[in-house]
């Protein structure tokens, strides 16, 4: 029952609750960003949804623009709004649209999708979270191979209220200890290819 009905409704409920509550903060990270950032407030981007089905993820901006390295965009405040999490609140609107879920692997961008192996592409079958496995093992900090591993379990399971709600917390305590910001040697995340091409990039 879950599996096919409660995860969903659930999403929808607690989302629209937490939109609600949390409207106070949205407004003040909203004006910390314009404040060190300038605008535009939101980073935007195209990611593959349940079934690789393209939506537009939208997250506060953490970095300066342009085509500078990382490095060099991502300042203090930055670090500090992707380590605390705040930056992905917008993504509960996508929840409550039904294009994300809060508890599955998360959503990563269209350009992945040819790059996957079978298992890895597993994950595509539910829909990306706010929160779950790959959160909860680490964020960033976790490589890829273990990552893309870890969603594809996930998505082979029917889902369980448990699982779900054990993933959660395990994910929040992550953020609140402002765990796996980066990975190793990078400001951010590199991005996922074969190993041949590489290259540093946003994850978000």
């Amino acid at each position: 029952m879950y599996d096919r009905f409660g995860k969903r409704l659930l999403d929808a409920v607690l989302a629209a609750l937490l939109l609600a509550l949390l409207a106070p903060l949205f407004v003040a990270v909203a004006l910390a960003v314009w404040c060190r950032l300038g605008r535009p407030i939101l980073f935007v981007q195209p990611r593959a949804g349940r079934h690789g089905r393209p939506f537009t993820l939208m997250k506060f901006r953490s970095m300066a623009p342009g085509a500078a390295p990382d490095a060099e965009r991502l300042s203090g405040f930055g670090r500090a709004l992707r380590a605390s999490g705040l930056d992905e609140l917008p993504q509960l609107v996508h929840v409550l649209r039904g294009e994300m879920s809060l508890v599955g692997p998360r959503p990563l961008p269209l350009a992945y999708l040819a790059h996957y192996s079978p298992r890895q592409a597993l994950r595509l079958r539910v829909r990306p979270g706010m929160l779950g496995p790959g959160v909860a093992a680490g964020r960033n900090a976790v490589a890829w191979p273990q990552r893309l591993e870890l969603g594809a379990d996930y998505a082979s399971r029917p889902a369980r209220l448990g699982r779900d709600l054990a993933l959660a917390a395990r994910s929040l305590l992550v953020l609140l200890r402002g765990q796996g910001v980066s990975a190793p040697g990078h400001a951010t995340m590199p991005l996922f290819a074969p190993p041949n091409r590489r290259r540093p990039g946003e994850d978000g």
